[in-house]
Formats: C-alpha cells, sequence, structure tokens
C-alpha cells in the first residue's frame, strides 16, 4: 500500500533535502552506530516478509547520493525515501509502519493522529538519548548474508 503524501504541510518532510530519483522500493537510512536504530532495523526486517523495505546507514555514500547535503543535519534521525519524498522523524516511522501493514498499519495510522509537533518531541526525547539508553557502536550494523541484497552500499 502506497502512503500519500500531505499536502498543504510539507514540514514533515525533511529540511533541507532533495532526494534524488526515487527508489524503486522505499529506503529507510538510519544511524548505523546506534543501538536503537539497529534494532528498529531488525524490527521492520522481521515483519517485512515481502522485503518492500531497502536499508542504508546516514553514514554510508549511498546516503549523501540520495539526500545530498543535508546529511551531516539527518544524523539524529531515521529518513524514509520513497516515491512521494523524503521524511523524518516522526512522519517517517508513521510512514513505515503503515507500508508494513497488517496490524502495523493501524499502528501507524493511530500514531498519525497525534499532532506532529507532540509526535516530534516524543522522538526528540528519545533520540537525545539514544545513545545514553541503547549503546552506541563503533561500527555500522552489518546485514546478515540473508539481509545483504536489502542493504545499499
Amino acid at each position: 500500500m502506497s502512503v500519500e503524501p500531505a499536502t498543504a504541510d510539507t514540514s514533515s518532510q525533511s529540511a533541507g533535502v532533495q532526494p534524488s530519483a526515487p527508489p524503486g522500493r522505499p529506503i529507510i537510512f538510519f544511524d548505523g552506530v546506534c543501538g536503537l536504530c539497529s534494532w528498529s532495523v531488525d524490527f521492520v526486517i522481521a515483519r517485512d516478509p515481502k522485503a518492500q523495505f531497502q536499508f542504508a546507514p546516514l553514514q554510508v555514500a549511498t546516503a549523501s547520493d540520495r539526500l545530498g547535503p543535508a546529511i551531516a543535519e539527518l544524523l539524529n534521525t531515521v529518513v524514509l525515501l520513497d516515491a512521494h519524498g523524503s521524511f523524518n522523524k516522526s512522519d517517517a516511522v508513521w510512514r513505515i509502519l503503515v507500508i508494513l501493514g497488517g496490524v502495523w498499519r493501524w499502528v501507524g495510522w493511530l500514531m498519525r493522529l497525534i499532532p506532529r509537533p507532540l509526535r516530534n518531541s516524543g522522538y526528540d526525547f528519545i533520540a537525545r538519548r539514544r545513545y545514553r539508553w541503547f549503546g552506541k557502536k563503533e561500527t555500522c550494523r552489518l546485514p546478515s548474508a540473508q539481509e545483504r541484497a536489502r542493504f545499499l552500499p
């Protein structure tokens, strides 16, 4: 299922990011050294049997190629790049959940009902503490042999 972009309010799109040509599949860009972010990628992979998503750490060339020079500003957020554009923070999260489908689609739509400033405040609260609570790794997450095709260089 595709998710329609917000029409009147474009603040959900990543600030200053002009993504390159839309990918064939949605790409989730994540902080590759963040324990919570790696757990989140594992969460999506386990619930995405159709392999709808591709993944790339924000620290690799694919992220700077696709997201442009604003990449340095995005290291504290997840970024979803799909055919509708680039979305970060809680807008990326609810869109990912909707695309996953099943019960997660409903969780995503319910999350969207929460006003964006409130959602993003909660997101920012966790993001500021993610290394302290979930750890920081020395290197980016390495995909397993089965996952390798879904990770972009």
